[in-house]
């Protein structure tokens, strides 16, 4: 399902069963260092990536095989955080939503799609997502081509595959990528993400692209939709 911490989700609860609920990502490559390059320059691996509690952007979602690019935003208040792509008007319309513990996708429109359910992952949170950047593994230094100015990254890699296994001749199988491109001089500032495994079966080519535009670090507005909400108890009459 179309969420958007996507393979960047998934792995964050790749200890349990795969879940089949996240993001979906497309964007303009991006070119530059290796950490080979790195390693042989002495530089140091900077600290991972951290999404912080308060920050708002917009961007573009890109889902380069089907022909799509719709107009995304990721905004986070006390914790809490909310990605939404496209809208009404446009092919594609989803959010995606860490909320009071909980991971939420709620698709509205995506091609072939004819359900709509909203799904809640309970136990998820910031920190949850944070652990799990705490273990990507450093790319290198980049510069993403086709921004103005050109942004100088650095780009990570967070990955789940099952089983988990020693080295060896074993059968595995990758369920979820993500590549991540935050600023070379803040970690808490991401201005790309590229997300490829099961949690984007919604798209044939399972990958899909973010791209910031704007990231600034004040708070933004979360709200959970009203399909999502849980309905309220009564008591019996």
């Amino acid at each position: 399902m179309p969420a958007a911490l996507a393979a960047v989700v998934a792995l964050v609860l790749a200890a349990p069963p795969p879940v089949a609920a996240a993001s979906r990502t497309g964007s303009a490559p991006s070119s530059g260092g290796m950490a080979a390059a790195a390693r042989r320059q002495g530089s140091p691996t900077p600290p991972p990536p951290r999404l912080p509690r308060d920050f708002r952007g917009k961007g573009k979602w890109i889902v380069r095989d089907l022909g799509i690019t719709v107009p995304f935003t990721w905004e986070g208040r006390d914790g809490d955080s909310q990605m939404t792509a496209g809208g009404p008007q446009y092919p594609i319309w989803f959010t995606n939503l860490i909320y009071h513990d909980t991971l939420y996708t709620l698709t509205y429109k995506w091609p072939g799609l004819t359900e709509h359910p909203c799904s809640a992952i309970p136990g998820f949170n910031l920190e949850a997502l944070n652990q799990a950047f705490e273990k990507a593994r450093f790319v290198g230094p980049e510069t993403l081509r086709g921004t103005r100015p050109q942004r100088k990254v650095n780009h990570w890699r967070v990955g789940v595959v099952f089983p988990d296994l020693p080295p060896g001749n074993h059968p595995r199988l990758p369920l979820a990528l993500g590549d991540v491109y935050v600023d070379e001089h803040d970690r808490g500032t991401f201005w790309q993400v590229l997300q490829f495994g099961v949690q984007n079966l919604y798209d044939p080519e399972l990958d899909e692209w973010l791209v910031m535009d704007t990231f600034e670090h004040r708070p933004g507005t979360v709200t959970l939709p009203r399909r999502c909400a849980a309905p309220r108890w009564a008591p019996p009459r």
